[in-house]
């Protein structure tokens, strides 16, 4: 399991360098990126984020400036989300359209018996199964397998997810250290930090199997 971001909101971007997208679109998100993958991400959320242009208003003149435009939103989201790769059938279920990387902490509400959105197009279906949670790539189940997750694995695998994501935090504090001014850095980190609910604890999931 694994956060990613879609790259396209990245395209032609010139503000500061960045990295060829991957092949399927979809950036991880952790500590190992390089500065020019993290740009791509910076890239992606300053875009992303920059909302509908004010009739008179002009674009940023650099790279500083609409990093604090990004800082200044009022919660910075992600299109992307959690990735779930089977390691031993290799079937893989990305996020669908329109949900965002800032909400990966829904995925908690498996371990309960709830079924999070996971947006469209593809359409992840998620089952549950007694002690498995049972996830379809897409709504069409004809198409492929099915991935079956032990829910008392989800701890561990969110866990995982929570480390990278702390992971990339580091790269982007890094990251702007280089392109944008030091009050701005100081407090990029912490703005994503606070948006995505990162280093907040993870809650204790019950065990067993939930009801209905």
């Amino acid at each position: 399991m694994d956060a990613v971001m879609e790259t396209y909101e990245a395209r032609d971007f010139t503000l500061w360098p960045t990295a060829a997208p991957p092949a399927d679109g979809l950036l991880p998100l952790s500590g190992r990126l390089s500065p020019a993958e993290t740009g791509t991400a910076m890239a992606v959320l300053a875009t992303y984020n920059k909302g509908e242009r004010r009739r008179g208003a002009r674009d940023p003149e650099d790279g500083g400036e609409l990093i604090r435009r990004l800082k200044a939103t009022e919660r910075v989201v992600a299109p992307g989300g959690l990735r779930l790769t089977d390691t031993a059938t290799g079937v893989t279920a990305a996020p669908g359209c329109c949900v965002g990387t800032e909400d990966w902490r829904d995925w908690l509400g498996l371990a309960t018996g709830e079924e999070p959105w996971l947006g469209h197009d593809p359409t992840p279906v998620v089952e549950h199964a007694g002690a498995i949670v049972r996830l379809w790539p897409d709504e069409d189940r004809g198409a492929g397998r099915s991935i079956d997750i032990p829910r008392a694995q989800l701890p561990l695998l969110l866990g995982s997810v929570q480390e990278d994501l702390a992971g990339f935090l580091a790269c982007v504090g890094r990251w702007a250290a280089t392109h944008v001014p030091s009050t701005t850095a100081s407090a990029l980190a912490e703005k994503l930090d606070e948006d995505w609910a990162v280093s907040a604890p993870l809650p204790e999931v019950p065990h067993g199997t939930p009801s209905g």
